[in-house]
């Protein structure tokens, strides 16, 4: 949120301290909205999740291997990420509302509720998933996204109907009516997208697909749009009493403890879902232990093999993704818009994890499709890796503002960084081409990745080092050495043991 550009007249109301009487009316039932806040965004980070649910265990029948088994899976998973990206959009529009709304009710509590209720079910996301041509899945969809827009736009004309409910920079404005127009106008404009979307999909359905991706990428493409006007007409002065010293812009990046917040709902969502189907559906049967192996489970269970290594492997790529997550965020002190976006669409491939579980623990039930199941698993992984180093070199880019100390060029976490973000992106991609050229031995490549990746992660500090050592043997002095600056006027990233 921007600081005031044009002050406001002072008012009584505004000296409270944010821990006075004001700010603690339990009494009156009234309390600040951070429990709230966090019960929505696990909530949220869960249903943003479990979209992947419907493509994973989506039957695919023999008729449609005759197909092109990558079409068939590249529309599944395109679905996937819109309806993904989608949720994301309204998480953070639900933490802008609540940056506006500073206090809550019982009344706003019950709303915040019922905002998220549209989204717990998603027999719409199957149907369009399954059906992706047919109108009633996107229709229903759109109906869901325009249902929260109307109680979030419900929650904004209550909390303005009770202004102690609200910002207290809102609150003790003169324009506050102002605001309430500016809030709804951009509340609104993504239910609007999705109503003409509904609309469209009952005769011409690739233009309601369009207007959904139009719901993602607004906030960006507006930006865009003035960030052109300005360089065209040049900069302009505020109008007077403007809302612009109150912004509440979609696009406007997130505070660094709500992305890692969020971000950890889904990883640990993620690691869940993969032990669903071994708990489900890969515990053998009392009878079939007695009769096919003569009682010996450990027999019995060696038949799951292949299941139980797949699960280890896509939980130790899952638990790793997150620990690089976390030594990136570690050294971030801020998170840009643009860092935001990056983050969103790499945990978009996070939640894309279990449909690569799913499809290499199926090798022996399914060897005719073994070697594209290799490689839709290794492009997830991939592009979920990939962001995550974008997201760094974008920081990079701003390292005084974005970053800590030992982070930057030349700092002692430096390099360490850089290795252990590249080291899945280039795992998953040497896995990918060797299996173009090794395509009968894609399986094992696969599985050695994933058992081999691990272990490097164990060793990647050491390694790190052998090889600064040995670059520093090479080319002397030029190279600088790690730590041989001034620690003293860098801030510790942990505190002393």
């Amino acid at each position: 949120m921007s600081r005031p550009q044009t002050p406001e007249p002072a008012h009584p109301a505004q000296e409270d301290s944010p821990t006075g009487t004001r700010g603690e009316d339990t009494g009156d039932g009234i309390q600040h909205s951070h429990r709230m806040l966090s019960f929505s965004d696990a909530l949220l980070s869960i249903i943003a999740t479990v979209m992947i649910l419907p493509v994973t265990h989506t039957e695919i029948s023999p008729e449609q291997f005759d197909k092109s088994l990558q079409k068939l899976l590249a529309t599944r998973i395109a679905v996937y990420l819109m309806t993904f990206l989608i949720v994301t959009v309204a998480w953070a529009a639900h933490t802008r509302l609540f940056q506006v709304v500073g206090k809550i009710d019982d009344t706003l509590a019950l709303l915040n509720l019922v905002s998220c209720f549209p989204f717990l079910r998603n027999d719409y996301f199957s149907l369009m998933v399954t059906f992706p041509e047919v109108p009633l899945g996107i229709f229903l969809f759109c109906m869901c996204v325009i249902a929260i827009g109307a109680v979030q736009a419900l929650i904004v004309v209550y909390a303005f109907h009770f202004p102690h409910l609200l910002n207290p920079q809102i609150e003790c404005s003169a324009h506050r009516a102002l605001y309430r127009q500016h809030i709804l106008g951009i509340v609104l404009r993504g239910p609007a997208l999705c109503f003409a979307a509904a609309g469209f999909s009952l005769f011409f359905y690739p233009l309601s697909y369009l207007l959904m991706a139009t719901v993602i990428f607004l906030p960006y493409v507006s930006k865009a749009c003035s960030w052109c006007k300005g360089r065209l007409v040049g900069p302009q002065e505020p109008p007077a009493h403007s809302v612009e010293f109150f912004t509440f812009d979609l696009h406007e990046p997130l505070s660094k403890e709500r992305v890692e917040a969020f971000s950890d709902g889904v990883y640990a969502i993620v690691a869940t879902l993969l032990i669903l189907d071994i708990c489900e559906d890969n515990v053998p049967d009392a009878k079939d232990v007695k009769e096919k192996f003569h009682g010996s489970l450990v027999a019995a269970l060696s038949v799951y093999g292949p299941h139980f290594l797949a699960y280890f492997g896509s939980f130790a790529t899952v638990g790793l993704l997150w620990f690089a997550h976390h030594s990136l965020f570690l050294h971030i002190r801020k998170a840009t818009q643009s860092m935001g976006l990056l983050n969103t669409l790499s945990l978009a491939f996070v939640g894309g994890l279990p449909l690569a579980y799913e499809r290499t623990s199926a090798f022996a039930q399914r060897p005719h499709d073994e070697l594209e199941s290799v490689r839709v698993s290794c492009a997830i992984i991939f592009f979920a890796s990939i962001f995550q180093f974008a997201i760094w070199t974008t920081a990079l880019l701003r390292e005084e503002e974005t970053l800590q100390p030992s982070a930057r060029f030349g700092g002692q976490e430096h390099a360490f960084m850089f290795a252990k973000l590249a080291l899945y992106p280039c795992a998953s991609l040497l896995a990918f081409a060797a299996t173009c050229f090794l395509s009968r031995f894609s399986t094992a490549i696969f599985h050695l990745t994933q058992i081999a990746v691990p272990f490097t992660f164990l060793l990647l500090r050491l390694l790190v080092r052998l090889a600064l050592a040995a670059l520093r043997a090479l080319w002397g002095p030029a190279l600088p050495t790690p730590g041989a600056e001034d620690c003293a006027t860098r801030p510790p990233l942990l505190p002393s043991p």
